[in-house]
């Protein structure tokens, strides 16, 4: 795994959420592992192609390489399938081919695995390589919530071994609360952490939010456009 340096931002998000995590009683206690944050692009001189905003990558990124597109295992929730387009911002959002993309994320009751108790564990991780299109999509959950976080999803880039862009998407508040309040996710309620309250996205929402298309009862479909300086 790429090793990057932590921001203030990022230590101040992951210390609150670390106490916040340890009052709750969450089995993943919320701690700074080695993989942090990374080193936001260049602008891009093209408004409607973007970099993306850079973010932390932890908690919690993966300690193994798993390829595959379903990522859910057991896990039990609402389905979600993501779909990630990486494209490169210097070029005119031109597609990414043969781009590694990772992603992970909480599962209903806010934990991760391969961490604390759930270190056997390897539900919702995985990795997959971009097609022609710069595209990837991957059959997953949508992400539960602990506490001191707004609701998101972890994404890394990588090109050629290296990598390129480690970002996190965020869900809108109306979605967030029509999920949480249904099924098994009913019994922990709705996410006290808004994205407005949220230290990585209060300054990067407007290009982290996704917008999700579907119900709880028939699931959801997002699409994320990863923008990189290639």
């Amino acid at each position: 795994m790429h090793t990057h340096k932590i921001g203030r931002r990022e230590a101040l998000t992951l210390i609150g959420a670390a106490g916040a995590a340890a009052a709750f009683g969450c089995s993943n206690p919320v701690t700074s592992p080695s993989t942090t944050s990374t080193t936001t692009d260049p602008a891009s001189t093209n408004a409607s192609c973007a970099v993306t905003p850079g973010e932390t990558a932890g908690p919690f990124p993966s300690v193994t390489s798993l390829v595959r597109s379903d990522i859910r295992e057991d896990r039990q929730g609402v389905p979600l399938t993501l779909t990630i387009k990486v494209v490169n911002s210097s070029a005119g959002c031109a597609a990414v081919a043969g781009a590694s993309v990772e992603v992970w994320h909480a599962d209903v009751a806010g934990n991760y695995s391969e961490y604390s108790s759930e270190a056997s564990r390897t539900y919702l991780r995985g990795i997959q390589t971009t097609d022609t299109s710069g595209q990837v999509v991957f059959t997953t959950i949508y992400p539960g919530w602990y506490q001191g976080r707004a609701t998101h999803i972890h994404v890394e880039v990588k090109t050629n071994g290296v990598s390129r862009k480690v970002t996190q998407m965020a869900f809108p508040e109306s979605v967030n609360n029509t999920v949480y309040v249904s099924g098994v996710y009913a019994s922990r309620g709705s996410n006290p952490t808004s994205n407005a309250a949220d230290m990585i996205f209060s300054d990067s929402l407007a290009s982290e939010l996704v917008t999700p298309t579907g119900s709880p009862a028939t699931g959801y479909s997002v699409t994320f456009q990863v923008g990189i300086a290639a």
